[in-house]
């Protein structure tokens, strides 16, 4: 869809009375970090109670994610510096919420072996992102290593952790991140060899 996802959309218009404004898109960046932390925090106590307040504070930080990137683009603003720190921030917050919840499922019928699963997944996420990042950077077409379809990123996926963890699918999630995780960074460490 022109000019992005549905999320950039919606981030746009939240963001529009930001510009020109003391809110710079690194504050936006520094309140999704923190937010992302907060949830995972929130996800890593394993209660019902807390899986649906961490769901809570992860739509608000996924949000985030997208409302740093448009009020630095609608405000002219974007800078190297501030992209790495959103980049990186992103790569961070992505793999911990899998980490997260591997330790908040350990009371669980897998014991223990959910934390070895969230260490696989969020390590093969953030390493399959950083990839993902060097494989754009090396194509000359501007074209994302991974494009989405019907108005959505591919990375919007992201918001669907919170209605997972609200029905109490996070189990199945972590399981299927941690055989998921490895492939898709094999697959994208494959392909960005390739461009070598």
């Amino acid at each position: 869809m022109a000019g992005g996802s549905w999320s950039h959309v919606v981030a746009r218009a939240l963001v529009r009375p930001l510009v020109g404004g003391p809110v710079t898109p690194n504050h936006l960046t520094t309140a999704r970090l923190a937010t992302g932390i907060a949830a995972c925090a929130a996800f890593a106590v394993g209660t019902r109670g807390w899986d649906i307040v961490a769901g809570v504070v992860w739509v608000i930080s996924a949000l985030l994610d997208r409302a740093d990137g448009e009020l630095a683009r609608l405000g002219g603003t974007s800078s190297k510096w501030g992209h790495a720190y959103d980049y990186y921030t992103d790569v961070a917050v992505n793999g911990l919420f899998f980490v997260a919840i591997g330790f908040g499922l350990r009371h669980g019928a897998l014991g223990a072996w959910t934390i070895a699963m969230g260490l696989i997944a969020g390590i093969t996420v953030a390493a399959a992102s950083i990839w993902s990042e060097l494989l754009e950077q090396r194509r000359a077409d501007g074209v994302k290593a991974y494009e989405g379809f019907g108005g959505f990123d591919f990375d919007d996926v992201m918001y669907l952790f919170a209605p997972v963890a609200w029905l109490g699918w996070l189990l199945p999630l972590l399981a299927g991140a941690a055989i998921g995780g490895p492939v898709f960074a094999l697959v994208t460490w494959i392909r960005l060899r390739r461009t070598a």
